[in-house]
């Protein structure tokens, strides 16, 4: 049973979204990895609709994304942008 997203995308993700090598923590990757959690529970979701600590988790992963999101959107517009359209939300 995986947790999560495995550890070899998760090094993916905070590759393709760091500002420099030691950088693990900033927003952008937060976002990202976010994301990829968000994806993932939503398609356990999907095959077990009745799991409402999954949905619960889920929602509050969501709403950090959001309040995330809105922080970028605040201090760094054009780098929002391009997160939005490299990681496909918010259509």
């Amino acid at each position: 049973m995986s947790r999560g997203i495995e550890e070899e995308r998760k090094q993916e993700i905070i590759k393709e979204f760091r500002i420099n090598e030691k950088d693990t923590g900033s927003v952008e990757v937060q976002i990202a990895l976010l994301t990829a959690r968000i994806k993932h529970l939503t398609e356990h979701l999907k095959t077990h609709p009745k799991d409402f600590h999954t949905r619960r988790g889920l929602m509050s992963m969501v709403g950090k994304r959001r309040k995330m999101l809105k922080y970028l959107k605040r201090e760094k517009t054009e780098l929002y942008s391009e997160i939005i359209k490299k990681l496909g939300i918010r259509g």
